[in-house]
């Protein structure tokens, strides 16, 4: 059996570590999402390009372009409130807490992101990626996944809109409450902040829904960002 073994080893082993080359897997399919992410949005442009010069004398020529704004696929400038979640220190953990009420979850991350929208939000984007309809934050481990690519925390949410019911809706917004509940007892952070002026990205990648369930996401803004 030993003389086998070594045969069909060849000198490597035949039992590795299942986590030995999961971190650089993951790294590695992370750039392969954003390589491809880029690649879609450069030959969305090229598509729209060639549409915006086959219909320069259409009456839909205004039409399209404002379902590219409502649909998240071109920058947007204003005044916005960002929200930062982040974990609990790590010298918390030491006493003995429940790991899991130490770190921020896809639903504390939704929470921020429903109460902007029913405050009025017109663009979002979370860790600087831009909010859709088809946008989906999925927990995986000890990071959330976005359009495909892998983040830690701190999660960084910015909303653009009326900064003053911007911030009324986080304030009221019960989930939120409950957060802060957390925050007040093991650590976990959220912070706010007002900015004259930011320039929100336009989505990008691919806008195709491949699959839906029932409902686990975002509300769907509406044409003034309200939801």
């Amino acid at each position: 059996m030993i003389i086998i073994s070594a045969m069909h080893a060849e000198g490597t082993d035949l039992r590795p570590a299942r986590n030995t080359d999961l971190v650089s897997l993951v790294q590695s399919q992370s750039r392969h999402n954003t390589e491809l992410t880029h690649q879609v949005t450069d030959l969305r442009q090229q598509v729209d390009g060639l549409a915006a010069r086959g219909d320069q004398e259409s009456d839909l020529t205004p039409e399209l372009s404002r379902q590219s704004r409502r649909v998240g696929l071109t920058p947007v400038s204003g005044p916005a409130v960002t929200v930062t979640l982040d974990d609990a220190p790590s010298s918390v953990a030491a006493n003995g807490i429940d790991p899991d009420l130490l770190v921020v979850h896809q639903q504390d991350i939704q929470a921020v992101v429903n109460a902007l929208w029913s405050g009025g939000a017109e663009a979002m984007t979370i860790q600087d990626q831009r909010v859709i309809s088809t946008t989906a934050v999925k927990c995986v481990g000890n990071t959330v996944v976005l359009h495909g690519i892998p983040y830690s925390p701190p999660y960084e949410i910015t909303a653009i809109g009326d900064q003053a019911r911007l911030r009324a809706a986080l304030s009221e917004s019960e989930p939120i409450q409950i957060y802060q509940q957390y925050v007040e007892s093991y650590g976990l952070v959220l912070r706010e902040k007002s900015k004259p002026k930011v320039t929100l990205p336009g989505h990008k990648g691919s806008l195709d829904l491949t699959h839906a369930d029932r409902y686990t996401g975002f509300s769907e803004p509406t044409d003034s960002g309200t939801q």
